[in-house]
């Protein structure tokens, strides 16, 4: 408690920097909104899921979700930045690709959804006509944290927020979360709020509706989270957590903590190592990951990460014996009922899409 209150206290001393911050993100916003800068938009159905944030708002769950509900009727792709890789450039997930070729996130997405193309490229203009030349009947491509690349228009954009930090509560960087305007929330076209408890009531969503004041043509949704069965990283074979596990959690994510309140809730006790938000794990870090499972006493016990962290982790797979190192799925799930209406809204998107100066035509075919 007293390191977050002394974290909170020292962010407010940088005040000067994020006004410094705001007036960066102004100008730049202004340049495009006047069209000063040009964006570009493409000859196919680009979606963007992004925030107005740095992490923690649950952008790579959201893009699972997009591919698993979309990749049996279309053929979709998959663009990230690949933020922390060690290589540069455009680069194609294949086999044998390992996350530092492409980033953790991008890893992820690839060991999940082996059939879906998975580019990463830190210039998405120059990205996406090289995923297009791989991958030439690609029908929609899914832009994973790109909602402040402008030099790229996408045809629907996805904003998320966390409820327990929703962007009308926060302050720019380096005081606050936010990387862009509270206004740039307009540019939206479907705005979620994830991370909800899932007791969420009609009379709180309202109020949180009300907070974010919507434009008429946005629409506004509410997710939870919801884990699935611990599965081992490398046999896959499925492993319950249950009151008497002894738990030694490994995170290298921006925000742990709806995954310490699940195990608050079905565990007695847990320890926890807690690395930074993509945090490349180095042999030191696995002799103290290694170390501390030998000191803990119970006779049912492992190790538990985040799916992402995993794809961190694989390169010790041939140091970790028995060791039972788990992995956590999440994923988003639609509070209210609404999820059959998002899904619709995003494949007729794609099903409907018309080539830019091109309105006037029949709709876009299947092919």
């Amino acid at each position: 408690m007293f390191s977050n209150w002394f974290l909170k206290s020292f962010r407010v001393l940088l005040l000067p920097f994020a006004v410094l911050f705001w007036v960066a993100v102004l100008v730049r916003n202004w340049l495009y909104d006047r069209q000063i800068l040009k964006a570009t938009s493409f000859g196919l159905p680009l979606i963007c899921v992004g925030n107005l944030s740095v992490g923690g708002t649950g952008k790579s769950p959201m893009v699972e979700y997009l591919v698993a509900r979309l990749k049996g009727r279309f053929r979709v792709a998959t663009l990230s930045r690949g933020y922390k890789r060690k290589t540069k450039g455009y680069a194609l997930a294949a086999p044998g690709t390992t996350a530092l070729d492409i980033g953790d996130e991008p890893m992820q997405f690839h060991r999940k959804f082996p059939d879906v193309p998975v580019a990463v490229g830190e210039e998405r203009l120059v990205a996406i006509p090289q995923l297009l030349h791989d991958k030439p009947a690609t029908q929609a491509i899914i832009l994973d944290d790109a909602f402040q690349h402008r030099p790229v228009e996408a045809g629907l954009n996805i904003l998320l927020t966390e409820y327990a930090n929703l962007y009308t509560r926060d302050f720019f960087l380096p005081t606050g979360d936010l990387r862009d305007q509270r206004r740039s929330a307009r540019r939206a076209h479907l705005i979620i709020v994830t991370k909800c408890p899932p007791t969420l009531d009609e009379g709180e969503k309202a109020a949180v509706v009300r907070e974010l004041a919507p434009l008429p043509t946005q629409k506004v949704f509410f997710m939870c989270i919801a884990y699935g069965t611990a599965y081992h990283l490398v046999t896959k074979q499925h492993t319950y957590i249950t009151d008497d596990t002894e738990v030694l959690l490994v995170t290298g994510i921006a925000n742990p903590r709806p995954l310490k309140s699940f195990l608050e809730e079905r565990v007695q006790s847990y320890h926890m190592l807690h690395y930074g938000d993509h945090h490349i794990f180095t042999i030191d870090d696995w002799t103290e990951i290694t170390e501390r499972f030998a000191r803990m006493e119970s006779p049912k016990k492992l190790i538990l990460t985040t799916e992402k962290d995993a794809t961190r982790l694989l390169k010790f797979e041939s140091e970790m014996g028995e060791l039972p190192l788990c992995v956590l799925p999440i994923e988003h799930q639609f509070l209210f009922g609404e999820g059959t209406g998002f899904d619709s809204i995003v494949a007729r998107f794609i099903q409907d899409f018309k080539q830019p100066g091109d309105y006037g035509t029949e709709k876009r075919k299947e092919n």
